[in-house]
């Protein structure tokens, strides 16, 4: 039991500073699971048979139960898209063996394996709700094994057993039903101590459910209508009278400078556009984006400018790179399915320096989903069309 307790305090130790620190990411939280599936070990049963009973036989015969039904519960801390950190605990069932000797004799073996694993979990979003998984970790088995004897098999130690910390892998997919509701089916690779000498693998094939705690998402924001403002009216000039009869030379003001074309500006929120933490144009992005390139057909137009907005979280230059990044996916869009001449079309990111919201509304600097949601309407891509209706 000393054993796990020395586990479970390194494991809160390594993990105390990643949730102190404030996230740089819009997605941090923490989410608990469990699952359940099949193990299966590569024993060396021939070699455990000769090690455990007193020297003279030979073994002649193995048959075995190489896997049995597993499980095994976890709890974690998701830094951001990509990376997280779990806790967990395993039972892998029991295996068992018989075996003959000659002279003759008969060895019957047991090994039983439970313990406790810290991952490194890494997540490779591939469309908005599949994922893929890889963990690499540290893994504390204990290892109980049972040995009876019969004629010429002596067991030498019939209980033996042993707690060993050893590395273990895996890979996996992940779907999201909902933004707190998750499955996941793995392949893990732990290696264990057989507690008589010998290292074999335990592959675990599992299917788990993953809940995220007090997750939620961001409210949608729905784009702003556009606002047409008419050119202002230049005043009327007098006309100069002409004084007769001695002829005086009028002269004619030059004409007002023409008034500056009108500027239609429209507001889409990032997540209407994008997937979260992306500059990847999602399907219901391209098909506002459609209609608004239509629209443009009906409009003399002298030139498009798309502006990206991010909010305050995360480093100012994560957000300047991505709020350029979306800028020039919603500028090709418009050139490449629109039609839209590229020389008319500028691309900027602002980053963070125009919100919308106020900070006495948004406060806090931790990434949590109050303040995710509070700060959405500074996520934003906002286009200004400088013309004039036909």
């Amino acid at each position: 039991m000393k054993t796990f307790q020395v586990l479970k305090l390194l494991t809160l130790a390594g993990i105390a500073p990643f949730i102190a620190a404030p996230s740089f990411a819009q997605d941090s939280y923490f989410y608990g699971g469990a699952g359940a599936g099949k193990s299966r070990t590569n024993l060396d049963d021939a070699g455990v048979t000769s090690t455990v009973i007193a020297p003279g036989p030979v073994v002649s015969g193995v048959s075995r139960d190489a896997k049995d039904n597993a499980y095994k519960v976890f709890l974690g801390y998701q830094f951001n898209p990509y990376v997280g950190m779990e806790i967990g605990y395993f039972h892998f069932g029991q295996f068992s063996w018989n075996a003959t000797t000659v002279p003759a004799g008969n060895l019957h073996g047991q090994v039983r394996l439970q313990g406790g694993n810290l991952d490194l979990v890494g997540t490779l979003p591939i469309t908005d709700k599949f994922s893929g998984l890889a963990r690499v970790g540290v893994q504390m088995a204990r290892t109980r094994d049972v040995f009876t004897g019969s004629g010429a098999a002596v067991v030498t130690n019939p209980t033996p057993s042993q707690r060993e910390a050893d590395v273990k892998v895996g890979v996996g997919l992940q779907y999201a039903f909902s933004p707190n509701f998750m499955m996941r089916t793995e392949l893990e690779r732990f290696r264990i101590n057989d507690a008589v000498g010998h290292h074999p693998n335990v592959n675990l094939y599992s299917v788990s459910f993953v809940v995220p705690f007090g997750r939620s998402p961001a409210p949608a924001m729905h784009a702003a209508a556009a606002v047409y403002e008419p050119p202002a009216m230049p005043a009327p000039v007098a006309p100069v009278a002409e004084v007769a009869p001695t002829p005086v030379a009028v002269i004619v003001p030059a004409p007002p400078p023409p008034a500056p074309a009108p500027v239609r500006r429209v507001t889409y929120s990032a997540q209407s556009l994008f997937s979260f933490d992306r500059a990847v144009l999602r399907p219901q992005g391209k098909v506002a984006l459609d209609g608004f390139a239509q629209e443009l057909r009906d409009t003399r137009y002298s030139h498009v400018t798309v502006e990206g907005y991010t909010d305050r979280l995360g480093t100012e230059a994560y957000n300047d790179k991505l709020s350029q990044e979306r800028a020039d996916v919603v500028k090709a869009y418009l050139v490449e399915s629109g039609h839209i001449d590229g020389s008319q079309i500028t691309a900027v990111g602002k980053g963070e320096s125009s919100p919308v919201t106020q900070a006495q509304d948004c406060t806090g600097k931790v990434a949590t989903a109050r303040l995710i949601a509070c700060l959405q309407p500074d996520r934003r891509v906002e286009i200004a069309v400088a013309g004039t209706q036909k």
